[in-house]
Parts: structure tokens; sequence; C-alpha cells
């Protein structure tokens, strides 16, 4: 098994090294790595449902979706992420037991009793430290988690706080579970660092034919193409996306509307616009310019910067109708 450890906080690097792994490697893998703070969604999530788009603008926190399924994690510096990668026998390659016992027993050696949940997801004292989800190519799998070790607790919350009702899809939906930092519970202080050295060390002393590997030029040639081709494009983040409605009521000064689109592949195919205003413009015509465009704020911005909204629904300003399509 080659053992890595990504220097790299890059989350769309580090998830591009997943598939490169998983795809382009015969031996089994273990690679820890820690990101700078960001929103991962699963891949067959809706990306706009699950976020708290003005909190992770204004904090400046990034958007990545992987290639596994299950529900949005929140990544920050204080979070490591664990990856087992490995080949088997078709209709045997998904256990997750099997794949987080290493790092359960680990834990285990630092004193802390963590359990796998109805979920697959690691539970210590009971309480959510580990999402985990996997992913099947051909004759290999790909299991990875998260451990919750010294995460901002406050930006999680906040940046997975979405509002309801806004989305119709068939989109897999996150269940908000209750969590906890790991460093709250050791007896033997230590930083994240020292964490996860005793995690790769477990890993290279118990497991048969365990060994440190570092990336060559190619393979960080490789991942890097991988990275900035798929993981790091809006196509994959937002616009992979299953199909969508979106509704919302928005009041303004001069009267209200509801606005409902239809959205498919990230591109708005439909826009209703209904209420109670005045206007000088048709209102159909605002609807048309609309469709055809990418469901992005900045791009919508930019898409508008043309017009007065007003024009079409007096008293409301283009900036509050972008506001309202998210």
């Amino acid at each position: 098994m080659l053992c890595i450890q990504s220097e790299n906080t890059d989350p769309y690097f580090n998830l591009a090294s997943e598939e490169y792994l998983l795809k382009y490697f015969k031996e089994d893998v273990f690679l820890l790595y820690r990101n700078s703070p960001s929103i991962v969604v699963g891949k067959h999530q809706n990306t706009l449902a699950e976020i708290n788009l003005s909190f992770i603008q204004e904090e400046d926190i990034m958007v990545a979706r992987r290639i596994s399924g299950g529900g949005t994690v929140f990544h920050d510096l204080g979070n490591i992420n664990f990856a087992m990668i490995s080949s088997g026998r078709e209709g045997e390659l998904v256990n997750y037991r099997k794949f987080t016992l290493p790092v359960v027993e680990a834990m285990g050696e630092m004193g802390l009793d963590v359990k796998l949940g109805k979920r697959n997801e690691l539970l210590l004292g009971g309480v959510k430290i580990s999402g985990t989800a996997s992913h099947v190519f051909k004759q290999r799998v790909l299991h990875h988690g998260t451990l919750l070790f010294s995460s901002e607790m406050g930006a999680l919350s906040a940046a997975l706080k979405v509002q309801t009702g806004r989305f119709k899809d068939r989109a897999v939906k996150s269940i908000p579970s209750k969590v906890t930092n790991i460093r709250d519970h050791l007896v033997d202080k230590m930083d994240i660092t020292d964490f996860q050295n005793r995690i790769i060390g477990y890993i290279l002393n118990t497991m048969d034919t365990a060994s440190n590997y570092r990336y060559t030029d190619h393979d960080l040639r490789e991942i890097k193409k991988l990275r900035d081709s798929k993981f790091s494009t809006w196509e994959w983040n937002f616009g992979y996306s299953p199909k969508y409605q979106f509704n919302k009521n928005l009041k303004f000064e001069s009267g209200n509307i509801e606005l409902h689109m239809n959205v498919d592949k990230g591109i708005i195919q439909e826009v209703n616009i209904e209420g109670d205003f005045m206007s000088i413009k048709e209102i159909h015509a605002l609807e048309e310019l609309l469709v055809g465009t990418i469901h992005d704020p900045e791009t919508l911005r930019l898409h508008l910067s043309g017009i007065q909204v007003a024009d079409y629904i007096s008293g409301l300003e283009n900036e509050e109708l972008l506001l309202g399509m998210f």
C-alpha cells in the first residue's frame, strides 16, 4: 500500500488526485490531505440548494464537487480528509467497515472510542466526527471521509445553512447531523499535525507492504491537468447539478413578485415572473432576456448590466432581482 500525505491544500487539486489515483494506479493507496476553506458537494447534488451562497461569497470559500455520492461537507484546515483506494472483485468492493477500520483503530490507540454509524459515518461518543462516501471505477474503489479535528464550527454551520423550499429537484439531499471536534475528546493533547502523523504512522506500522510515496513530477502534471479541466470548472461544480425548478417570493418597496425558473445543466431554460407591480416594458421581454443564461450571480449581473430592471418591474433594482434569484 502506498501512503501519501498531500502538502497541497487546494481542494480542486486534492479531489483530482483521488480520481487520478483511482483510475491510473494499480496499487492500493492510503491518502491524507487537508483543504483550505471549501464546501464539497456530492456528485449527485444540486450545489445551489446545498450552500449558503451569500456567506461563502463573503468569506471567499471555494465550492467543489467530488466524484462520490452522499451529502455536502465543509472543509477547512482543521479537518483531515482520508481516502482508501484499492482493487477487488465486482460486488465486493464497497465495504465501509473494512476500509474505515484502520482509521478507527488508529484513533483507538489514542484513547478514542470511535464507532461506525448506520449511515457509515464515524461517531465519537455517539456524535459525528466523520462523513464517508465511496465511488467504484471498474475493479477499483475509492472510500473517503472527513475527520473533524479542530474545524471552525461556526463557519461550518453558516456555510451549510440554506433556505428550504426554493428548489424542487430529484437531487440527493444532505442530512444534517450533530458534530464534534476530535481535539476536544483527546486525553493526550496534540495538534493536528501530530494527529495526522499518528494516523499515517499506524497505517505504516500495521498494514503489510505499506510504504511512503511522494507524487512524481508526472503525477503532479496529470493531477493538475485534471484539476484544471474538470475539478475547478463551473461546469463540474455547478453545471453538473441535476435539473431543478427554482421558486421564490420576493417582496420589495413597490410590490412583490413570484419568480419561477427551470434550470438544466446550470442554464436557465424558462422564466416566469408574476406579481403585483407596474411596468413600462413588457415583463415577457425580461423573462426572455434571462433564458439561456447560466444560473450564476456574476454572469447574471453582467448580463443585466445593459438594462434597467425597473423598466420591467417598477421600483425593483437590478441587485434586488439578482438577490431574489438565489
